[in-house]
């Protein structure tokens, strides 16, 4: 039998691993996915980092030997990123025969900057360029919140000629901002006469977590609803956040088809793609890979948890949905907006929510750093 995920490739859609441990990369099971499974790529995330390192003695070995060196074990903070580092060079050198296959367009690995900087524009840019420079990969993404201070960040780093995955997207309006913050970089690099041929971009929109908040509204509706909206509003439970989705392909269509990226196009530029982000179900009554079956499109990425991209693999069915049936999906908004749920009002709260998500991952991470430190030296 094909294998659903190669079949993926065949549609020129990428498959990327949300995901990252040491295990991974020192016991083959990395080099596997790439090998036999066509993935193409990496992302990492606070909270990912939080469970490999705090749910597991796999770092206890890297910890004991970086904080031999004072600096390191005086800041968790950069005990921490060392360690990440050493993660991503692993990942990024086991994906650079993808990178340089695809010509830069796949192949990446992502690290993201401190949570705790969403909202402060000058210090992302320090910390990014920073990582950047530690990393030293060609194939390396820095991640960035797509917050309202994250957006001329976006922009600088891109001018700067570093990798960017513009992530916690939830409003088509705000990755409309971020699209055109990546093309307005390349646009400076070229006014300044340097190469943009060598960058890469994603735009990571998130997917499950519209669905969640969104049918949680719409139950509260449905209470208080007459008999004929009761039906109406049940049934768009679970298809917001793929409406959402294909509008925001729809907007990178528009933006990245035109004579003003055509120019950009001359000079070797690549489109900035919609990662899929969020697509592990987490309504027990929707499918396991509903967020990867109905996703499916050109010039995309779906980036899948372990097991999302197992039962994608188990029973995925593929065919091409992301330009399927657009008026189903206007229709559902509409419906939406008639039950009075404001769809920009929900993605705020979700960007808020997902910072702070991140944040306190980040900080137990920390902790735990904190903690396995201790321990360490106590046993030695």
């Amino acid at each position: 039998m094909q294998n659903p995920l190669l079949e993926l490739d065949e549609l020129n859609q990428s498959v990327w691993l949300d995901n990252i441990h040491r295990d991974m990369l020192t016991n083959g099971e990395l080099a596997r996915l790439i090998t036999h499974d066509g993935l193409k790529g990496v992302t990492s995330n606070p909270t990912i980092f939080q469970k490999a390192i705090a749910g597991s003695r796999s770092y206890d070995n890297a910890i004991l030997r970086l904080i031999t060196d004072p600096a390191l074990a005086a800041d968790n903070r950069r005990l921490f990123f060392r360690i990440a580092v050493e993660d991503i060079q692993k990942a990024a050198d086991l994906l650079k025969a993808v990178y340089e296959s695809s010509r830069g367009r796949d192949g990446y690995v992502s690290i993201e900057v401190s949570p705790d900087l969403a909202y402060d524009t000058d210090r992302t840019i320090a910390e990014a360029q920073a990582l950047y420079a530690e990393v030293n990969r060609p194939n390396c993404m820095i991640k960035v919140p797509a917050t309202a201070a994250g957006i001329p960040a976006v922009q600088a780093l891109t001018a700067a000629g570093i990798n960017v995955n513009a992530t916690l997207l939830f409003a088509v309006a705000r990755y409309e901002e971020v699209a055109n913050a990546y093309i307005e970089g390349l646009e400076q690099r070229v006014a300044n006469k340097l190469p943009i041929n060598h960058i890469g971009s994603v735009a990571s929109f998130f997917i499950s977590r519209v669905d969640s908040l969104v049918d949680r509204l719409l139950d509260e509706k449905v209470a208080q609803a007459g008999h004929k909206d009761k039906a109406r509003f049940n049934k768009i439970k679970g298809s917001i956040a793929i409406a959402n989705a294909k509008m925001a392909y729809r907007a990178y269509q528009s933006l990245f088809f035109t004579k003003r990226f055509g120019d950009l196009r001359q000079h070797g530029a690549q489109t900035q793609r919609l990662l899929w982000a969020s697509t592990g179900t987490k309504n027990p009554n929707l499918s396991d890979v509903l967020y990867i079956e109905q996703l499916i499109g050109p010039d995309t990425v779906n980036t899948m948890p372990p097991a999302t991209l197992d039962a994608f693999r188990d029973h995925g069915r593929v065919h091409t949905t992301l330009q399927e049936s657009p008026e189903l999906a206007a229709l559902a908004l509409n419906t939406l907006e008639e039950a009075g749920i404001d769809l920009t009002i929900v993605t705020t709260q979700l960007e808020k929510e997902g910072v702070k998500a991140f944040e306190d991952s980040f900080n137990q991470l920390l902790a735990a750093i904190d903690h396995k430190t201790e321990q360490t030296r106590t046993a030695n």
